[in-house]
């Protein structure tokens, strides 16, 4: 097994790589052919639960969000309007809205409310990036229940979001297709890889992190881009780890601590 390598400190960009894809599928979050054919007939799809078929509830997330010092209107608005109860199992609809990760199965988690919202905002505050609306190309690594990915649809022109594990690659098409999002495809590979078939990327998010920032996240992030992910130096705890791509070369910042399911490598 080759070893990984340590964070880019620099990067050449004259020697841009892109490195072979092992990508098997990518799905365009279109509604399937049976919702289709039943558009005449209304469809409830809200889970059984305390609240659940009410706004009030988001709206007092977004609330607490706006309190906690969140204040970019365009990631309050998709918190608000994104319900996250539709991402998590049956059993735990009634901690949906709570500042708690949960379990979404094969070991990994829906994150934090409020780290999501902090980690959109990031994307798109960028200095270099100006962004008074929508970014432009989104890529996510890590698609887990689909959540993240609902959200950037709404800050987002257009988002690739890629997966590793089939199971949550095929949840997250089932979560999703109801919603009709026209402007996010998911993709079932390896997130290490990237996905350079649409790149260069406004902005790169992952939801997962290492000792590392894989070198084709770097090559597929546009010039003025910015990546927004978990990183650990050593061993040591994560933290929130931002890297502006500018004509001059990297500019990074270390954040505060966070806890995301380890980096892999390949598909499951």
């Amino acid at each position: 097994m080759k070893k990984r390598p340590g964070f880019p400190a620099k990067v050449d960009f004259g020697q841009t790589h892109t490195p072979p894809s092992t990508q098997l599928s990518a799905t365009k979050v279109l509604p399937s052919a049976g919702l289709a054919q039943k558009a005449k007939t209304p469809i409830n799809t809200t889970p059984s639960g305390i609240g659940l078929d009410s706004a009030k509830v988001r709206e007092r997330m977004v609330q607490k969000l706006a309190l906690q010092g969140l204040e970019d209107e365009w990631v309050l608005k998709a918190m608000g309007k994104v319900e996250r109860h539709r991402f998590v199992d049956t059993a735990l609809v009634n901690q949906a809205y709570e500042d708690t990760s949960l379990p979404i199965g094969l070991g990994q988690t829906i994150s934090k409310p409020n780290v999501v919202a902090r980690m959109i905002a990031l994307l798109r505050g960028g200095k270099n990036l100006l962004i008074n609306g929508k970014i432009g190309k989104v890529l996510e690594i890590g698609t887990g229940c689909g959540y993240q990915a609902a959200l950037l649809s709404e800050v987002s022109k257009a988002v690739f979001s890629i997966e590793r594990l089939k199971g949550l690659h095929d949840k997250a098409i089932e979560n999703l297709s109801p919603m009709g999002l026209h402007n996010v495809t998911l993709i079932f590979g390896d997130g290490m890889l990237g996905h350079p078939g649409e790149a260069p990327y406004g902005g790169i998010i992952s939801a997962a992190g290492g000792d590392t920032v894989p070198q084709a996240w770097i090559d597929q992030l546009a010039i003025g881009g910015r990546l927004v992910a978990p990183w650990s130096s050593e061993g040591a705890s994560q933290s929130l780890l931002v890297i502006d791509k500018t004509p001059q070369g990297l500019q990074r910042q270390v954040l505060e601590p966070v806890h995301f399911v380890p980096l892999k490598s390949g598909v499951a």
